[in-house]
């Protein structure tokens, strides 16, 4: 009996420590994974897809997972940084790197404007806000025929080439678009991991747990909410960015308040608070959809059925249930 109790207590110590070891160097097993990731994918512009959607939910699980606020009003981030991101470049000029600085700023300055309106309602009042201001932002983009081409979308977003520290990359070629995309979502995993680890990280949790015990702290808790909010809104408006340059286009659809669904649906999946359940919700949802619609239009409905499944099966989404029974 006792020798039974000392194998379960080295078990209980080696998972401890494993998990240890993966909490700390969560960013660079991620960064391992999606250097390899293109191998494991039927095509690379899937993987491509599964990076672009996953950088968004992990932008929007800042919020959801770890703030504890459910937005329904993500879209308007991702989409303004996706169409800053192209009219930089179709009627500026500018070149791809600052582009991309213009749909991070897009998305942190949105997320300002629409943070500072909702930020003080709670619950459900925070999510029907958010998805009012979000519609408001996709009539405003819908509107701006000559910035935005209205509902064509914006269109001309070309870029062929990567021009970096003297090399020429062919942006066209699919493997290459895939590693300089997976680039800046690998830097931002990184960015994302400080955050989490740092005093400021913790006073996230800390309002998602108990808002009152954390006022009384002596912590502003309506500016680590719009903060965080904010912070969200650099995700997100990165991984619009990346979007516009991986299709060349930016659709008006990318403002619809779908999209805010799908990202809930994907951190929901996946496992919502949790570092690479935002990644891991992205590709089983955009996986299904890409093998499900080939044998049959009606694929939201068999996706559906498998989402409520997993939903039933894995409360805590998949890589949250996963960490859970691990852990035991």
């Amino acid at each position: 009996m006792t020798g039974a109790t000392e194998s379960v207590k080295q078990s209980r110590a080696t998972t401890g420590s494993w998990y240890e070891f993966a909490t700390r160097h969560r960013a660079s097993i991620v960064a391992a994974v999606i250097l390899i990731f293109p191998l494991l994918m039927p095509f690379t512009a899937l993987a491509v897809n599964i990076l672009i959607y996953g950088l968004y939910a992990v932008g929007f699980n800042l919020v959801f997972g770890y703030l504890g606020l459910l937005s329904f009003g993500h879209a308007a981030l991702f989409g303004t940084g996706a169409y800053l991101c192209g009219i930089a470049i179709v009627h500026f000029g500018w070149p791809w790197y600052a582009a991309i600085a213009a749909g991070i700023a897009g998305g942190l300055l949105m997320a300002s404007l629409i943070g500072v309106l909702a930020i003080r309602t709670r619950g459900i009042y925070f999510a029907m806000v958010t998805m009012a201001l979000s519609q408001c932002v996709y009539y405003l983009f819908y509107q701006a025929v000559d910035l935005t081409g209205g509902e064509n979308g914006l269109r001309g977003i070309n870029v062929r080439t990567i021009d970096l520290f003297g090399l020429r990359l062919d942006f066209i070629n699919p493997m290459i678009r895939y590693y300089v995309i997976a680039a800046f979502v690998i830097a931002a995993f990184f960015v994302m991991s400080r955050i989490l680890a740092s005093p400021f990280g913790a006073v996230i949790e800390a309002v998602r747990e108990n808002e009152m015990r954390a006022r009384a702290s002596g912590y502003d808790v309506t500016k680590t909410r719009l903060l965080t909010f904010v912070l969200s809104g650099g995700f997100c408006g990165l991984a619009g960015a990346l979007q516009a340059l991986h299709l060349s286009i930016v659709p008006i659809e990318i403002l619809h308040y779908e999209t805010s669904g799908l990202v809930v649906m994907i951190a929901l999946l996946g496992g919502m608070g949790t570092f690479f359940g935002p990644m891991i919700g992205a590709a089983v949802f955009l996986v299904l959809e890409n093998v499900v619609s080939v044998w049959t239009v009606h694929w939201q409905l068999i996706v559906g059925a498998i989402f409520i499944a997993c939903v039933l099966f894995f409360p805590a989404g998949i890589w949250g249930t996963l960490i859970a029974r691990g852990r035991r």
